[in-house]
Order: C-alpha cells, then structure tokens, then sequence
C-alpha cells in the first residue's frame, strides 16, 4: 500500500507564516507591553537630558535610541536582570544546553559514532529543540503509592538549590548575583542539600529501585563533601578570605592551580563525583537499579532534575575556574570602544549623534566574561571525558577513595599552603604579591 506525501504549496507557507506574524503581535500587544510598563515601574529609572524618567514617558520614547538606550542600560544592571539573564539562570540554562548536545556530540567522536544528527543540518543541532519538545509533552505519570506532594516537589526544589549553586559563581568584575563576604561557606551550604534532596525524591517515589540509588546518592555526596570542602583550605589559606570575587582578583598575576595543584586534583575528582558522573554514578547505575533515585520520575519532571544537573555541573566547572583558573584575569583581548563613541556619539557621515547609554557594556566586563567562559567551557569538557573512557567503580571502591585517600591527599596541599605562608612566600608581605 502506497502513500501519497503532501505536496508543498507556497501559498498555503506564506498564509502560515502571516498567521503566525498576527498572532505574536497581537499576543505581544495584550500581553507583552502591559508587562514591560509593569517592569517599568520597578527599575529605577536614569536621568535622561537633566530630566528624570518616568514609565509613562518611557513608554513613549521607545522609538528614540538616544533615550531608549539609557532605560536598557538600567534594566542591565538591575538585580532582576542579574538573576533571570545574565549571569544568573537563562546565561547558565543556555550554557548547560549547549553542554547536553556538546556531551553527546563529544562522546560520539570519542567512541566513533555519530550523536544527534537526525534533526537539523548542522551537527543535528535541532535534535536538543525536539528532545526539549518531547519532555515537555510527554506525560507525567505519578506512581499511585508515592507521597505526592514531596514527590512533586522534588525536582523543583533541585532545580531552585542548582540555581542557587549558579547565583554564587562570579563572571567578570561586578557581575555576580549575590557576592557575600562568606561566599565559599554560602556554596557549600547550597551543595550540602543535593543528598538531602535526592533522599527526599527516592523515597517518595516509594520504590525500592529509587530508594537504592537515593541511599547510594547520600552515601557517595557525603563521603565527597569532606575532601572537597577540605581541598578548598589551601585556597582561603593563601588568600585569606571567603569572597569569591576577592579570591579572583588575587590571582591577577598567578592561578593558585599552581600553588595548590593537589588541592586541584582532589576538587576536580569530588565533582565528579557530586555530579554523579562516571566514573561515579552508581546512584543512577542503569545495568543495577534501573535508573537509580530517577527511575519513577517522567516528563518534565525528569527534565526538570536534568536542568538543575547541567546547572550544578556548570556551577561546579566555573567555581573551579573562580578558585584556581583565576576566573575572569587573561590577556585584554577585547577591542577598546572607539573613544568618538563613548564621548561624543555615533557619526553616520556628517551628523555626529551623541546617545546615551553607549557603550552598553565596558571592556572590562566583556574582556572578563570571554575568559571566564572559555575556562569553563574548557573545565567541562574535561569533566566529560571520563564518561567516554571509563567503567563504574564498585561502591567500596568508591567510599574508600572518598573516606580515606581524597582527605589524606587534601590535607598535604593544606599543609604546602601553611608553608608558603609562614616562609613569607604568600601572604601580606610576601615574595610573591
């Protein structure tokens, strides 16, 4: 039996494409523009040509770059901006997506196959849009003895503790969405809630299966917690502080990767092993327990925990690019902004029109989030590579390099870093500033 394929018809693609044009401009003018005189309302407004701005005239001059400019200007720097944008959750969702197909893509070289390639021309580029697609349609079963109210909330609070994990992570000078003076205390007492939470959501699916993998979660983030929260000594020992901006700019002219190489190793192994990767992930062993602590989880629900995964896994890289890559320090390699245009304005011919608000963005801040970027990037793709090339461990394996050889290991470069500052090679005064 043979099937006739539709044929395609321009008038009917063009009818489409204006029907879809009328909709998102009328949805936008119902709904768009109330929100954003709404937002509007909630930013403190620049002053534009001696005047102070208000929503009602900025509404009106939307259409004038020379005072549109200032108002988005604003909104970059506000605390709303920082935490939904840049550099809090939609900068780290986008990361942590390019980071889904970049890992599939990266493993399929590595063990010369193919990866995504069946939508889209590019490298199967799209096949993260139709997997994204196919999560949010798919439907959320819920198991009929679960305890549903913890059940639900589970990935959501995982989501919320990755983002919190995320908001900590500073990206280039002044652009951080929270900075405390305690920041490495704040980031492990975010992480500490990850087994809490695992343990929640395997025991509310109420399956022996998930309760497995949740027991094994506790046991492993646990036994990993201590080394790294000790590997990271070394650091607040040789900076004194607990800021993580500050710990940045102390390496403006060295990483402490080179004083404290040990300290490296062990923090790079502990997150492996937080994020349950292999060598690590046998609270989600798929040839023992199924899917370990996710097994009942389906839908969005299971995109949910994948999201705040590729979240903590993005933390986890750019925290180790802030304490010892030197996060945003490297080379100026950013072109200055032409002097005409931050004083005097744009020149289009023989009008010189000077608009406000530009350059939206300084050197500084984009020199810095190039670097930071690229060593991150650079520090996940290292965190990859072990799924291509290695077996899952046995679980006393596992414990025992957790309880006894990453603290034996953590403690030396605690005590190298004791003797470079008490040798008054590091520290106030110090041969090395």
């Amino acid at each position: 039996m043979s099937t006739i394929a539709p044929q395609f018809r321009l008038s009917r693609f063009i009818a489409s494409l204006f029907d879809i044009i009328f909709w998102v401009l009328l949805i936008f003018s119902l709904v768009g523009l109330p929100i954003v005189f709404i937002i509007l309302f909630y930013i403190k407004m620049p002053i534009v040509n001696h005047q102070l701005l208000t929503p009602y005239l900025a509404m009106t001059w939307m259409a004038d770059p020379s005072r549109t400019l200032p108002i988005i200007k604003t909104l970059l720097h506000t605390t709303f901006f920082h935490v939904v944008a840049f550099p809090g959750f939609g900068f780290a969702a986008l990361l942590a997506a390019a980071t889904i197909f970049v890992e599939r893509k990266f493993l399929a070289k590595i063990q010369l196959r193919v990866g995504p390639l069946y939508c889209g021309k590019i490298e199967g580029i799209l096949q993260l849009m139709g997997d994204g697609l196919k999560l949010i349609s798919k439907e959320i079963i819920i198991p009929a003895k679960a305890d549903k109210p913890i059940f639900w909330v589970g990935p959501l609070l995982f989501v919320g503790t990755a983002g919190a994990f995320v908001s900590l992570i500073p990206v280039a000078p002044g652009w951080v969405v929270a900075n405390p003076n305690v920041g490495l205390l704040a980031v492990f007492a975010t992480i500490g809630f990850f087994p809490i939470i695992s343990v929640l959501s395997a025991w509310a699916a109420n399956n022996k299966w998930t309760f497995i993998g949740g027991l094994r979660a506790l046991h492993q983030m646990i036994a990993f917690e201590i080394p790294l929260i000790l590997s990271l000594l070394s650091i607040v020992i040789m900076t004194g502080t607990l800021n993580l901006s500050q710990i940045v700019e102390s390496q403006q002219h060295y990483w402490w990767i080179v004083f404290a190489p040990v300290s490296a190793i062990v923090f790079f192994i502990c997150i492996i092993a937080e994020l349950e990767r292999v060598p690590f992930d046998l609270p989600e062993a798929e040839s023992e327990i199924v899917a370990g602590w996710l097994t009942e989880f389906s839908g969005m629900m299971y995109g949910l925990i994948q999201l705040g995964t590729y979240l903590k896994l993005y933390a986890f890289a750019g925290l180790f690019t802030v304490l010892f890559l030197g996060g945003w320090n490297g080379p100026m390699v950013w072109p200055a902004f032409p002097a005409d245009i931050v004083t005097q304005g744009i020149t289009i011919g023989p009008i010189t029109a000077k608009i406000a608000g530009l350059p939206l963005f300084d050197q500084d801040m984009l020199n810095g989030t190039l670097w930071f970027v690229i060593k991150t990037v650079g520090v996940i793709l290292l965190i990859l590579l072990p799924r291509g090339v290695f077996p899952r461990i046995r679980i006393d394996m596992l414990l025992h390099t957790g309880w006894y050889k990453l603290i034996g290991l953590s403690f030396i470069n605690i005590f190298i870093a004791l003797g470079l500052l008490y040798a008054g090679v590091l520290g106030p005064g110090g041969l090395i500033q």
